[in-house]
């Protein structure tokens, strides 16, 4: 019986899909080909892996030998990553669930299919990580938490517990969400903000505003 694990292709070729395949690398797995438009040549990491232009090159893969990794970065309100998975996922193809090393993950949570943990993220004790979502590089969620599918928790945002998502919301860089809080579906938390009643549906939230002092004028 062969117990390897299925060779990756990874989708997408940027920033994103680099920290992915950096991990993916560093942990043994095998990636086959990164599906990109553009060129991804300056990116070392690369280095060595078939590169094809078209997501439906992909096709040319089976299915039931191969497990993708979409390396598209989810930006705020953005479709284009769920588009992609949603199609892939009909036609039969499965997604690798991404977790770095350097990652602290509870054996008593639960990371759905397709999730992406990065290095030095934390998810705590009772929290549960919905299916393809990301919780980029040192993102904290804490015990209890649950988070929707298609979430992106990014760098240095801190979850404290029992906080609840629904599906495609954004919380930004370094942002910060108190304890038991519920948060709708699409709803995006700027970079630098802090959380601190629930949060319907679709709803922005922004950062206290930055004053900045030029030659001695203030401009915000």
């Amino acid at each position: 019986m062969n117990d390897e694990p299925c060779p990756i292709v990874m989708i997408g070729g940027g920033g994103h899909a680099s920290v992915l395949t950096d991990i993916l690398r560093n942990q043994g797995r095998e990636v086959l080909a990164v599906i990109s438009p553009e060129d991804i040549s300056k990116r070392s990491v690369f280095d060595g892996i078939k590169h094809l232009e078209k997501n439906d090159d992909i096709l040319d893969f089976d299915k039931d030998n191969v497990l993708l990794v979409n390396g598209i970065g989810m930006m705020p309100r953005s479709e284009l990553k769920q588009k992609i998975t949603e199609y892939f996922l009909l036609l039969g193809y499965r997604f690798e669930t991404v977790i770095a090393e350097s990652a602290f993950i509870s054996p008593f949570s639960i990371i759905e299919e397709g999730s992406q943990i990065l290095p030095m993220a934390i998810v705590q004790t009772g929290a549960r990580v919905g299916r393809h979502s990301i919780v980029n590089t040192g993102a904290l969620v804490e015990h209890d938490c649950n988070i929707g599918a298609y979430n992106h928790i990014a760098p240095n945002a801190t979850l404290c517990g029992h906080v609840k998502t629904e599906d495609n919301v954004y919380i930004g860089a370094g942002s910060t969400v108190i304890q038991s809080l519920k948060i709708g579906s699409g709803a995006v938390i700027g970079a630098g903000a802090s959380l601190t009643k629930h949060l319907k549906p679709a709803s922005t939230v922004y950062p206290a505003r930055v004053e900045i002092k030029v030659e001695g004028k203030r401009r915000t």
